[in-house]
């Protein structure tokens, strides 16, 4: 069989609930491989537990492209977005902060499939806008969401976690 012959595999995509640890594991790895983080993704894996109540929130939301059906395969690509709740208006926004697809399996459709799911999400949730922070670098996914979406020039800053001494109002923190 030629090549251009094969079938590709058919590729579901879905949102992961609190059942679905290792759906959650196989998204983690691919997301170490794919932006060569695999310390970050795997040194120190959350426990079961912790995915599960992660997995079970509403703000959040996990979704994946596999092969082998609707109750689980082999992940092939996933993102993870989070719900942000306004103050200046009644509603909300959507981040997503991460989006990858298994190398071999990019230029398919799949992480705009993914997009796509999420927006219907947003929809349904009452989400406004989604947004995504992009690396210079990384002309791919630039394309995709410049096809997608329209580009705000922000940048973009680390602040490191502390416990500072404040005096607010004569109080210290």
């Amino acid at each position: 069989m030629a090549p251009q012959d094969r079938a590709e595999p058919a590729v579901t995509v879905r949102r992961l609930g609190p059942g679905d640890i290792p759906a959650m594991r196989a998204l983690n790895a691919l997301f170490g491989r794919a932006f060569a983080e695999p310390e970050t993704y795997g040194a120190a894996p959350p426990d079961d537990a912790y995915l599960a109540d992660l997995l079970a929130k509403a703000h959040v939301a996990v979704l994946v492209a596999e092969t082998g059906g609707e109750d689980g395969g082999t992940v092939l690509g996933g993102l993870v977005a989070y719900e942000l709740d306004k103050v200046e208006r009644a509603r909300r926004e959507i981040y997503l902060y991460d989006l990858a697809v298994e190398a071999g399996h990019r230029r398919r459709g799949i992480a705009t499939a993914l997009i796509r799911h999420l927006q219907a999400h947003a929809a349904h949730r009452g989400a406004w806008v989604i947004f995504v922070q992009g690396d210079s670098g990384d002309g791919p996914a630039l394309a995709l969401y410049d096809r997608l979406g329209s580009r705000e020039a922000v940048l973009h800053f680390d602040l490191p976690v502390e416990t500072p001494t404040l005096a607010i109002a004569g109080e210290s923190l």
